[in-house]
């Protein structure tokens, strides 16, 4: 089948509840719908996600590409999606982002100026998709990132001569982290476009939340040490918390029950109840050194 100029590739997982209005987001881009398409990967979804993806199929207004696996995890079905990328330029978004319609068109117009580079758009975060915030970035909504697939994009065979995404990853975190460190050390180079805007839902945490908080920074802790195996450099052990002095501070702070007071802090809140500011604060810290406990125990398996 013939290139288009630009893909948008996504993978979803057990979010329904998102992803209807994500694709739609894709299929009202003001970009011509014969020179793009949309590619999603289905990494095996439990809930409603198939049931929205055929209502999308009937409502795609460009080249609409469905891949369903078993569950494999994020860097093995952003691959199954990159094998069926027919686009020029690559684009990334996740489940929970929602484009703006000149999306597309704003990354192509950045890749005008900059052929070879990565471009990575402006994510703003919110906490609904019925009522956006202005579509406009500022500082505030910076991230330092090299190569973050919220909302990114690249040549193809930029992304295929680098190897694609490392399927040594099958938890949570860093895959991209990884992915965005060989295109640098490829010397590939990368420009912001604060025009090509997405986003990022971000609903306030709920008490049901925390538990799933937990779970994903001790993935996160297990994949760093990955991260950090693969490239052993200063600046992936001050990305990943693996320098001496954070370890030895997250060290210290756990010997003096800290993690027991931030737990007492949340308290037993009402089921799917909103956490407080206070609950919320003390979620987050609770997050932070649940990822640093997970982090002192893998460095040593």
């Amino acid at each position: 089948m013939p290139a288009l100029r630009a893909t948008i590739q996504l993978c979803t997982y057990n979010r329904a509840h998102l992803l209807g209005r994500v694709l739609e987001a894709c299929f009202e881009q003001t970009f011509s719908s014969d020179a793009y398409e949309v590619v999603l990967v289905d990494d095996g979804s439990s809930d409603e996600t198939p049931r929205i993806i055929e209502a999308a199929r009937e409502r795609a207004t460009c080249p609409f590409t469905v891949v369903t696996q078993s569950n494999a995890g994020l860097a093995r079905a952003r691959n199954a999606g990159i094998a069926r990328a027919r686009g020029e330029r690559i684009i990334f978004i996740d489940d929970d982002v929602l484009p703006i319609p000149a999306f597309v068109a704003a990354h192509m117009a950045a890749h005008r100026h900059a052929p070879y580079a990565i471009v990575r758009g402006a994510v703003i975060n919110t906490r609904s998709f019925e009522r956006l915030p202005t579509p406009t970035w500022t500082p505030a909504n910076y991230s330092g990132n090299f190569f973050w697939t919220s909302n990114v994009s690249l040549p193809l065979e930029t992304l295929r001569r680098v190897g694609n995404f490392s399927e040594a990853f099958h938890e949570y975190g860093w895959e991209d982290i990884e992915l965005g460190l060989r295109l640098r050390a490829a010397r590939v180079a990368a420009v912001f476009n604060r025009y090509a805007v997405a986003f990022h839902y971000k609903p306030r945490a709920r008490s049901d939340d925390v538990a799933g908080m937990l779970r994903r920074a001790r993935a996160q802790a297990r994949t760093a040490v990955q991260l950090r195996r693969l490239h052993p450099t200063w600046r992936v052990r001050l990305a990943t918390g693996e320098d001496p002095f954070q370890l030895a501070f997250h060290r210290a702070l756990r010997a003096l029950g800290v993690i027991e007071r931030l737990e007492q802090r949340i308290g037993t809140p009402e089921p799917g109840g909103v956490l407080d500011r206070r609950q919320l604060r003390a979620a987050r810290a609770l997050e932070r050194e649940t990822y640093f406990c997970e982090l002192a125990a893998a460095r040593v398996r």
